[in-house]
């Protein structure tokens, strides 16, 4: 993921139809070529006049959001959150995906929820809890312990102290030319291209310091 100034919009690691029929082509060109993209040129345009954080990493950003001018600390937040948010997500797709995780990652999946297929109807029902606009996360909290949490819009995981493993995108644009008002329908397909080697990943990097 890109983390620095001027951001950039790079390419995806797989086609636009690489994910079918699970999230189909046009879907994903316009999520990443234009939300994701918009996302990008506003924090840029943001940070235009704003030297000083320029050499800032898009996390840094996120986590000093309050010490940041007063005008330009709302703007960052939901540009910036827009940009770590859209950035993690098409991270943790591939196609196929594997039945899921393996390693140490279904190890602590299992010690939290009990089996991977309890986590699955958890992390399902919190994506569908979300009113309107925003992720259902799988983190690491502060004690090292996995949770499900949600974000309203493009809130971030990241000033709560918790480390994203996983998210999808719940904002209707992420699913509503094949899905339509099916939330839960793509979130079942969702699951059948979830990179778990990126989660896992993810989840040992924690440990790493």
């Amino acid at each position: 993921m890109n983390s620095q100034y001027k951001f950039i919009n790079t390419p995806l690691p797989y086609g636009f139809n690489a994910l079918e029929p699970y999230i189909d082509a046009k879907t994903m060109e316009l999520h990443h070529n234009r939300h994701l993209q918009t996302y990008i040129d506003n924090l840029n345009d943001i940070l235009k006049k704003q030297p000083r954080y320029q050499n800032w990493p898009l996390e840094k950003l996120l986590l000093n959001v309050a010490s940041l001018p007063e005008d330009i600390q709302i703007p960052v937040k939901n540009n910036g959150g827009g940009v770590f948010n859209h950035q993690f997500f098409f991270a943790g797709l591939i196609n196929p995906s594997s039945d899921g995780p393996n390693g140490l990652l279904s190890h602590a999946l299992y010690d939290e929820f009990g089996s991977f297929k309890a986590f699955q109807q958890k992390f399902k029902e919190a994506a569908l809890s979300v009113f309107g606009s925003g992720y259902a996360w799988l983190i690491l909290n502060a004690g090292g312990y996995l949770k499900i949490i949600t974000t309203a819009n493009q809130d971030t995981p990241l000033p709560y102290g918790f480390w994203p493993i996983l998210n999808i995108d719940v904002w209707e644009h992420a699913y509503y030319l094949k899905h339509y008002n099916k939330r839960a329908d793509y979130v079942n397909d969702w699951f059948q291209v979830v990179n778990w080697e990126f989660a896992e990943k993810r989840y040992l990097r924690c440990f790493d310091g």
